[in-house]
């Protein structure tokens, strides 16, 4: 008597239904993908999602790209030293990285030995969705865009030999540069007036449940979390400091992309149609239920599904903020176009805190590093468009400071407290 074949998992349907769909021709010969292989990294954070996506839903497949490892990472710095190793070195190929990573690999202002290792930006996974969380001990300051209620008590605190330490995820990175402007925008310097710590994305409410830091920025779930375990509160989302600003990039090391243009294109092709997925207000339930899991975030769906809805509790007493213009996004408002300008923001921050020095030549780096043309070629092969030109115009901050991609350097001066070099 023949067994009874078993059921097949939620995966192996997916993949199947994609194969009888998608693959018979569906990868034109001329456009087959030099190699089927790649390994990209990424961080426990709820803007992984679309190299999640592209996996999880069949999409890398549905290009020919059957072999695509999605590695999880303990930090940046181990996304930063895997991408200095490259797969051929038992690295990864590319990553979910925080955009200014990019350049300051590039440039070799954070590899070993200075050494510089080309990358380039192929997409923008996301804009929105990273937030400021305090310590509920913290709660009579009544912290939100304001910081400036914590420079008197930063103050004591520095003068009784127990400053206040606030921690970011990477130096020069996405978080520290949210951080910085949030402090320096209400009088307090991030460098003189209290401790600015590093701490991987998946350690930050353990760090603040024991009382090593006070204060954290960091991308979702962990602001959610804290609420959610009662230990601190989220003074503001980093929307409300610039709306719609640019966060985590898709990088991949210029090498590969050099070496496999097809195959390069096809991961884009699969992540954009991954970014269009996860964007669908529909698909929200259910991307926070394959994000969550072991392999992935490693979170409760609880402290992951409401920020992806747009649903902000700041766990503070202020009214819920429901349909949040600040939500994440990975498609609309063309969240997944990586704007060359605002990567002139990212290493304008840079300069502006001496990571890079003031004759770092901003926009020779913008040209070498930002592949938007690739992303426009990716995007018209799976029917969809981009922008027309390849800047917002003038940026302006919760503060009232405007950064006018065409002039950096008015920034720079318009900004009160900073680090030149």
């Amino acid at each position: 008597m023949l067994e009874s074949p078993r059921p097949l998992t939620r995966r192996e349907l997916i993949l199947t239904a994609g194969a009888t769909l998608l693959a018979p021709g569906y990868v034109n010969a001329a456009d087959a993908p030099e190699t089927t292989k790649a390994r990209l990294g990424f961080v426990a954070l709820s803007d992984c999602a679309p190299l999640v996506i592209a996996k999880e839903k069949g999409y890398f497949e549905k290009y020919g790209m059957k072999d695509v490892e999605v590695l999880k990472q303990a930090s940046w710095g181990a996304s930063r030293d895997n991408l200095e190793l490259g797969s051929e070195g038992g690295g990864i190929d590319g990553a979910h990285l925080l955009t200014p990573m990019a350049y300051l690999i590039s440039n070799g202002a954070i590899t070993k030995g200075s050494r510089k290792i080309p990358m380039y930006i192929l997409a923008r996974l996301n804009i929105n969705g990273q937030a400021i969380s305090v310590s509920n001990k913290y709660k009579p300051l009544k912290l939100g865009l304001n910081s400036a209620p914590m420079k008197a008590v930063a103050e004591q605190a520095k003068a009784s030999g127990d400053p206040i330490t606030v921690a970011q995820t990477f130096p020069g990175g996405t978080h520290w540069a949210w951080l910085r402007y949030w402090l320096a925008a209400g009088g307090i310097n991030p460098d003189t007036d209290l401790k600015v710590v590093t701490v991987p994305p998946p350690q930050m409410v353990a760090n603040m449940k024991t009382g090593v830091t006070d204060a954290f920025c960091v991308g979702e779930p962990w602001n959610q979390q804290l609420i959610n375990q009662q230990v601190g509160y989220t003074a503001l989302t980093t929307g409300q400091l610039w709306n719609n600003h640019p966060e985590k990039s898709l990088v991949v090391r210029a090498a590969y992309v050099d070496k496999y243009p097809k195959a390069s294109k096809a991961i884009l092709m699969a992540v954009q149609e991954a970014q269009l997925w996860a964007d669908k207000a529909e698909n929200k339930d259910e991307l926070s239920r394959i994000v969550s899991s072991r392999q992935w975030i490693n979170a409760p769906v609880a402290d992951i599904v409401a920020r992806y809805k747009g649903i902000f509790d700041f766990g503070d007493g202020r009214p819920i903020e429901r349909n949040s213009p600040h939500i994440m996004k990975f498609w609309a408002n063309n969240a997944s176009y990586p704007y060359p300008s605002h990567d002139l923001w990212f290493i304008t921050e840079d300069i502006r805190w001496g990571v890079l020095p003031t004759s770092t030549d901003g926009k020779k780096l913008v040209a070498a590093v930002n592949r938007q043309d690739l992303w426009r070629e990716a995007a018209k092969s799976i029917g969809q468009a981009g922008p027309k030109g390849n800047s917002r115009g003038v940026e302006k901050f919760f503060d009232g400071i405007k950064f006018d991609p065409a002039n950096p350097e008015a920034y720079l001066k318009a900004v009160k407290i900073k680090k030149l070099v």
